[in-house]
């Protein structure tokens, strides 16, 4: 696998060894059934119970959950502190790729494939019934290095190989807006989101993350996807894998 330069060097994605420790509990997800996308946002009245129902699958222990607040309900009022031009970006790419120019909140995607309605829990545990993802990702903690396993699948397509990290936890007062006057939680909330580098189906890939350089920005967790891209669109989601820290 070859990193794209200068992802390699901001990232610093070599063995080198750290002088402090990183002490914790460590919890990992390997070789789950399901990616849930949660596209949803603090100013949408519809939304809270998207959010709470992508708590209990994160919880679940089977399902890498990613919640990624978009900014274009900001208008109605109130400024969403998570919200982020790319995560709604995100969010029209897979429309476009669908074939769709319609966009909502809130909206689950399971593995890339397909969009849900994210507060109708009937409908977001039908869309995971039965599902699976080809491809294994291993982690393993190394001293400060997580240590990334793509093994190589010639049956599979190339992929891109994706890091996402996210804050397991956080706790917003809003004041304006459909939410106005209430105290909300909020899980696996995306910080940030870069591709490393690209799976090759026939050689497969390994790499190192320096863990205190991508845990930054109130990071506890880190998300590694393998998707597939289509004319530049999201495609499938093939593998995935979760490392947290707290």
């Amino acid at each position: 696998m070859t990193l794209r330069p200068l992802l390699a060097a901001s990232l610093g994605l070599v063995a080198l060894a750290l002088s402090s420790s990183f002490a914790g509990a460590e919890h990992y997800r390997i070789r789950p059934k399901a990616v849930v996308e949660l596209f949803t946002s603090q100013g949408c009245a519809q939304c809270p119970p998207a959010d709470a129902l992508l708590t209990s699958l994160a919880e679940s222990g089977d399902v890498v959950a990613l919640a990624y607040h978009v900014d274009y309900w900001d208008y109605v009022g109130w400024e969403d502190t998570f919200g982020d031009g790319m995560f709604s970006d995100r969010q029209r790419a897979y429309a476009e790729s669908w074939g769709s120019s319609r966009i909502y909140t809130p909206q689950m995607v399971v593995n890339g494939a397909k969009g849900v309605v994210g507060s109708k829990r009937h409908e977001v545990h039908g869309a995971l019934s039965g599902v699976s993802l080809p491809l294994s990702v291993e982690l393993e903690r190394d001293g400060d290095m997580l240590k990334v396993s793509v093994p190589a699948d010639p049956q599979l397509g190339d992929a891109v190989v994706w890091l996402v990290t996210y804050r397991d936890r956080a706790e917003v007062m809003i004041d304006k807006g459909e939410n106005a006057g209430k105290t909300m939680a909020y899980t696996q909330v995306v910080t940030g989101r870069q591709a490393l580098g690209m799976w090759e189906a026939e050689t497969g890939a390994d790499l190192k993350l320096p863990l205190h350089e991508v845990m930054a920005d109130e990071a506890t967790g880190i998300a590694v996807l393998v998707q597939q891209e289509r004319e530049g669109l999201p495609g499938p989601i093939l593998g995935a894998a979760a490392y947290e820290q707290h």
